[in-house]
């Protein structure tokens, strides 16, 4: 495992390109694009204002960089370093903007949700769309780019509008059994629509491609609801994470539930393995040293460095007590996402921060719990095998695989803090980021791959 230097970066923006050649990164109103073999600046784009959102086109030939507090986005070309766009939304404000799957439309939502307007390189002609909803998940696209699902809300109730994304037309315009329209998703394979409602009510709706409603499924109906939802790469299950500190799987078939995973402060099973990451100040001979140390070995040195030990069960592990008479409660499955071989699902429960919970999808059980030493911030699956990585906001990375699990220490100079992280396409790498930093951690092929 080998690891680049630090390079500068504002607001954590870091992103490989889709196809694995580039690397983006935002440094206050500059936009720095990277070869991702080697890191050397490829092009260097500058601003009108501090970047605050980038995000690459499907074919990584586009760069958006979204300038919300002027209300400008502005758009750069790799291909045609000296083209340019900029598009100001004006005295409309705005509070999000993003690709379409096409890469030649770009769809920014106004201040207040008043409107989506959808701009297109290619005509430069603009068209409109009402009624979006102010929530969290309320643009989906499929995955095969045709048809895009928009949360609205008209007269005090809840619609979902499908629309062609070659030419923008409404194909289909229903209301949804909802009271307050959550987030939307669709299924991978672009055959089901996931409508779940306010965190208030606990209520999932599934509908088809022709605004048909599948299946309307609710776990219980008292407080609060559903806090995250997964589908599994192959379309075959639904995860909904709940605030009962469970997580219940829907199959695909009959749309019922067909297990439901539970978090228990005190793990007793024989059959799971508990990895508790341990804290160990490595012995210094300083009589050997020399004096003073340079900055870079005295933070080699002296840093303390943690490993995994299996735990004897039972295990207790670390949770916190909720405040649940204050909004957005520390409770309850906020994190939840399947491997792309469809063979694991990892959680988080809120109130078990510092554990994350690996469950094998084909015995539908718990296969290993993993508790670190701070709050997970967020974990991600190589999106080529079953391997987790994680990030807990010290200066560490994370891995498990099924063969085990490592942290390694970033070994950079200064305050590394890994708040947040992001796979390249092939696996291979992993950016990782800093508030202020980030560096690229170079992962080795398992041997049976090289085989």
């Amino acid at each position: 495992m080998d690891f680049s230097e630090c390079f500068k970066l504002s607001n954590q923006l870091c992103r490989f390109s889709p196809d694995g050649k580039c690397l983006a990164s935002g440094v206050q109103y500059r936009l720095v694009v990277r070869s991702a073999n080697t890191l050397q600046i490829l092009q260097l784009f500058t601003c009108v204002d501090q970047i605050q959102h980038i995000e690459w086109s499907s074919d990584s030939q586009f760069i958006l960089c979204a300038m919300y507090k002027r209300g400008v986005v502005q758009v750069w070309s790799l291909e045609q370093p000296d083209w340019h766009c900029k598009i100001d939304e004006g005295s409309a404000g705005l509070v999000a903007s993003c690709w379409s799957p096409d890469g030649r439309h770009i769809l920014n939502t106004t201040e207040f949700h008043l409107r989506i307007t959808v701009w297109s390189l290619c005509t430069k002609s603009v068209s409109y769309i009402k009624y979006p909803k102010a929530c969290q998940q309320g643009i989906a696209f499929t995955k095969d780019g045709r048809y895009m699902a928009l949360a609205e809300r008209r007269d005090c109730k809840d619609y979902v509008s499908l629309f062609v994304c070659s030419d923008w037309q409404l194909l289909r315009h229903f209301d949804t059994e909802t009271q307050d329209i959550a987030g939307i998703e669709w299924a991978p394979n672009g055959c089901v629509l996931a409508v779940w409602d306010t965190c208030l009510e606990y209520k999932i709706l599934l509908y088809s491609l022709d605004g048909r409603l599948l299946s309307t499924y609710r776990a219980y109906e008292w407080s609060l609801g559903i806090k995250s939802v997964a589908w599994s790469p192959s379309s075959q299950f639904l995860a909904i994470g709940s605030y009962d500190e469970k997580v219940r799987i829907l199959n695909h078939v009959t749309w019922k539930k067909i297990t439901e995973f539970e978090h228990p402060v005190t793990v007793t099973s024989p059959k799971i393995v508990v990895y508790k990451e341990m804290e160990k100040s490595p012995a210094v001979e300083t009589d050997k040293l020399p004096f003073p140390p340079s900055r870079t070995m005295a933070s080699s040195l002296f840093s303390t460095k943690s490993k995994y030990e299996i735990v004897q069960l039972p295990a207790s592990l670390h949770h916190v007590k909720p405040a649940v008479d204050r909004a957005n409660p520390r409770i309850g499955v906020g994190m939840l996402a399947f491997s792309s071989d469809n063979c694991f699902l990892a959680t988080r429960n809120d109130n078990i921060p510092n554990a994350v919970w690996i469950w094998d999808m084909q015995k539908m059980k718990l296969f290993v719990v993993l508790e670190q030493l701070c709050a997970i911030q967020l974990f991600q699956w190589d999106p080529c095998r079953s391997r987790l990585a994680m990030c807990t906001a010290n200066s560490r990375v994370y891995l498990w695989s099924p063969a085990g699990c490592v942290s390694v220490q970033v070994p950079v100079e200064g305050d590394f803090q890994v708040v947040s992280l992001c796979w390249h396409s092939t696996g291979d790498s992993v950016a990782l980021t800093s508030k202020e930093n980030f560096c690229i951690c170079y992962l080795e092929r398992e041997a049976e791959e090289v085989k």
